[in-house]
């Protein structure tokens, strides 16, 4: 409430957050946790971050014209990301002429036809990039791909490659789609929930509701982590007079302080551990039924992990083996098993190993397709999902594609396109030359910061749809666009008429988001308008898709993505219903398994423990508590007692003492690659903390550097932001 009362006043603070995540209101644009069904849902449905995130998008500042007047490029590439948010609404299109060191306004007509003039110049459609933040909704979404698709490629890079594409990958090559299998209410019923590699106090607050619900109706907690995270021990719901009292609901069980990149070495022992146990009582642990019926492979994955090597387990996970064998038993007893998992898993080498992993121990026990049983990655971004959902995927299948050409009478490009990292290396070798952003903060949430920003430098057009300021909009191409957006709070009168758009979130569920406060600025568009001014400017009416009709009318883009999405057949009349619908799930559904052998996979991965060398330590990166992705609220950490400043290090204090370092010591972060380049982050105050020995955590983006380009996750080519190799040097001690 005091941040709300500071940014938007009372009158808007009423307004916004009775309204987020209600059934007639918006979507939070935070994270992608489910809301709960309509006739279930507190008045304040709202977690303490997504009331930030609304005071940040309903801020009474605003940046104009006379903003980027008074201040250079040079200048604001020396603010903070901090600083720049805090600036307030971005309210007018800006262009920045090639040379020029300041923004000035352009009207939008001219704004279209520049990036159309830009696109058109290229010599190969495969020189743009589109990408896209889990920000846009539903149609934007499906604009934005069918916009790139007639424009001639599939370099569609997006948030998801950043964050949860290992999950994609692993669930889509083991279960046949790449998303998870429950429901809210499965988390309700299951009598075992795991927590991996996840940190639900900060990064989904609303999840530590239905946790809640779900330790009251008797289920146990075994938490997975490198840290010890208050959301993870204890929950003292705010909405309750005993949670207000601090007498709230103890969560976590059995909590594992793993080493970071352990949790595939410590779920193939506890798949070893169960199979010793069914030996030990047949019948009573594995599901032999469900194996035989709807799996292939379990003869060859039982061999594997029957001859387990418990030295490399213990050394991978650092954690001890009757630590192991208690969390064993707590599956072995469980009779409805959900699995939930955050980046602490997916930014790894062996990510979507380690997912498979997850779901060789859920088709053991047959915990898929049924009630209080399943699979749940939780998504870190409102509508990364929907987006997937709509097209936007540089690999989309061609059975997509098929649809997609044949609804709107073109063939689309059957090449795959870029993905994030892809995308950096194709403008740093000149291999892309334009860059369109539909939202987010590229520069800033990937990896190797300097890499990437000569890369953004180097491109002949950048172009920024946005609601604030941010770091790419500083980091630009030589002429670079910034296109103001309406936000999620706001009404949306695009053709006359109250528009609405609609977003999917972690679990598959399908809703409609309406704004209803006062734009930030009258020259504001929306999203789909945007696409199609741009669409407009650069095809003309090729293929004759009618781009007027969808600004005009967000229904006749929905009619479409029935026709052509997937499980959505009649789209535009399901999202009337209150509360919306669930898109279908074949493995939750009907335990009926898409892939290439009709059946769910079970995998077999080798188990290596990574050595790290002596004197080194592995770094993790985390979002601090007054943090969303890259937008900085606030530059305390109350949760880990952190106040004031995010340039610290948490750090065991045996490490503290064995490096020679003091808690409060200032450091310099080295980045060691076998590449050779010297990668830093300078001035960091070292903070003891529970934390495995040799694994250390600091918050991105300011670490993002110390992340090279190419140190990626096996298949899925995620930045491994959970596992960088570095040193400690005293701060000063031996920089360039």
């Amino acid at each position: 409430m005091k941040m709300a009362l500071q940014q938007m006043g009372p009158a808007r603070t009423a307004s916004s957050l009775l309204r987020l995540n209600q059934v007639d209101g918006f979507d939070c644009m935070s994270c992608a946790w489910p809301d709960p069904a309509p006739g279930e849902r507190h008045t304040a449905e709202f977690c303490e971050n997504g009331a930030k995130a609304v005071s940040e998008e309903g801020t009474k500042e605003r940046v104009g014209p006379e903003f980027f007047a008074e201040h250079s490029l040079s200048d604001l590439a020396n603010r903070t990301e901090y600083w720049l948010g805090k600036r307030g609404r971005l309210t007018h299109p800006m262009v920045r002429r090639e040379g020029a060191e300041h923004y000035e306004p352009i009207s939008w007509d001219d704004a279209f036809t520049l990036v159309g003039e830009h696109l058109n110049a290229l010599t190969s459609p495969d020189e743009a990039l589109f990408y896209t933040s889990g920000r846009t909704s539903n149609e934007a979404a499906f604009l934005y791909q069918l916009f790139a698709r007639a424009f001639g490629t599939n370099n569609l890079p997006d948030c998801s490659n950043m964050c949860h594409e290992s999950t994609s990958v692993g669930l889509a090559e083991t279960i046949g789609i790449g998303k998870g299998s429950v429901s809210l209410a499965d988390i309700h019923k299951a009598d075992l929930i795991v927590v991996s590699g996840q940190n639900p106090g900060t990064n989904h607050p609303r999840m530590l509701s239905a946790l809640e619900i779900a330790k009251h109706n008797g289920a146990k907690i075994l938490a997975i982590n490198p840290l010890r995270e208050a959301g993870l021990l204890r929950f003292d719901n705010p909405q309750k007079p005993l949670g207000l009292a601090g007498r709230g609901t103890e969560l976590a069980d059995c909590f594992l302080q793993i080493r970071s990149g352990g949790d595939l070495a410590l779920f193939q022992a506890i798949g070893h551990l169960l199979l010793k146990a069914e030996e030990e009582r047949p019948g009573s642990v594995v599901d032999r039924e469900f194996i035989d019926q709807h799996t292939v492979g379990y003869e060859a994955y039982a061999a594997h992990v029957r001859d387990l090597d418990w030295d490399e387990v213990l050394a991978a996970t650092g954690l001890t083996r009757p630590e192991i064998e208690t969390a064993a038993q707590m599956f072995a007893d469980a009779k409805r098993i959900v699995n939930c998992w955050a980046m602490g898993i997916t930014q790894h080498h062996n990510a979507v190993a380690t997912i498979k992993e997850f779901v060789n121990v859920a088709l053991l026990q047959g915990m898929i397709g049924k009630p209080g049983a399943g699979l749940c990655p939780v998504r870190g971004h409102s509508n990364v999902q929907g987006d997937r959902t709509m097209g936007i995927w540089e690999r989309s299948p061609d059975s997509f594609l098929d649809a997609l050409g044949a609804e709107f009478g073109f063939e689309p490009p059957r090449e795959h396109g870029m993905d994030a990292v892809a995308a950096v290396r194709g403008l740093r070798d000149g291999k892309a030359k334009v860059f369109i952003g539909m939202g987010g903060n590229f520069v800033a949430a990937m990896s190797d910061t300097e890499l990437t920003e000569a890369a953004l430098r180097s491109a002949e057009l950048t172009v920024q749809v946005s609601t604030k300021l941010n770091r790419s909009h500083v980091v630009c191409g030589k002429t670079a666009l910034i296109l103001p957006t309406l936000g999620r709070t706001e009404r949306d009168l695009t053709g006359g008429t109250e528009q609405r758009v609609t977003v999917e979130d972690s679990m598959s569920a399908v809703h409609a988001s309406r704004g209803r406060n006062k734009p930030a600025g009258e020259l504001l568009r929306s999203e789909v308008d945007i696409i199609c001014g741009v669409a407009r400017a650069t095809l003309g009416d090729r293929y004759g898709i009618p781009w007027h009709a969808f600004a005009k009318d967000y229904d006749e883009i929905r009619e479409r993505i029935g026709r052509v999405v997937p499980g959505a057949e009649g789209y535009a009349e399901k999202i009337k219903k209150r509360g919306g619908f669930t898109l279908p799930h074949p493995p939750r559904d009907s335990r009926s398994f898409p892939t290439t052998a009709g059946k769910a996979v079970f995998s077999v991965s080798p188990l290596a423990a990574v050595r790290v060398p002596a004197g080194k330590l592995v770094l993790q990166t985390i979002r601090s508590h007054d943090q969303f992705n890259t937008t900085i609220y606030g530059l305390d950490d109350r949760y880990r007692g952190i106040h004031s400043g995010r340039r610290v290090v948490f750090i065991n204090s045996a490490d503290l003492a064995e490096l020679g370092f003091a808690d409060g010591d200032m450091v310099d972060l080295v980045g060691e690659w076998s590449d050779g380049v010297v990668r830093r982050a300078n001035d960091f105050r070292l903070v003891t903390y529970s934390t495995p020995k040799g694994c250390v955590a600091a918050y991105y983006p300011e670490t993002n550097p110390l992340v090279p380009l190419d140190s990626v996750a096996l298949q899925s080519n995620t930045p491994t932001s959970k596992w960088v190799i570095v040193r400690l040097e005293r701060a000063g001690q031996s920089r360039d």
